[in-house]
């Protein structure tokens, strides 16, 4: 997983709401790893970081996961390669969803 590099599929862009929950905004592009399952069963979860406009898929770098104390899933952070960003950072960035949980960062470098 360290330096994996992966293509994540956006399906809530830039600037969408939750489909549940309409009071939630993404600031940042947010999708799935087609073809990777995660402990829920449904297809990895992932932040994608580095990226200030909307985009439909990008190609990047796992950089760190989110693991979630109370929850079954854990999400993915992905960035451009060669772009990092401190754990404050990734949290600051997350938090419009991370608030509802329990969660602990682990960078990937």
């Amino acid at each position: 997983m360290i330096g994996q590099i992966v293509t994540v599929t956006v399906d809530r862009p830039l600037g969408s709401f939750h489909p549940e929950y309409p009071n939630i905004c993404y600031p940042i592009n947010y999708g799935y790893i087609r073809g990777t399952l995660a402990a829920d069963g449904e297809e990895e979860d992932a932040y994608v970081l580095g990226v200030t406009e909307p985009v439909s898929q990008f190609t990047g770098k796992v950089i760190a996961i989110i693991n979630r104390k109370n929850d079954i899933e854990h999400k993915w952070v992905v960035a451009p390669e060669g772009v990092l960003f401190t754990m404050e950072e990734i949290a600051n960035l997350t938090y419009f969803q991370e608030q509802y949980f329990e969660s602990e960062i682990t960078l990937l470098y």
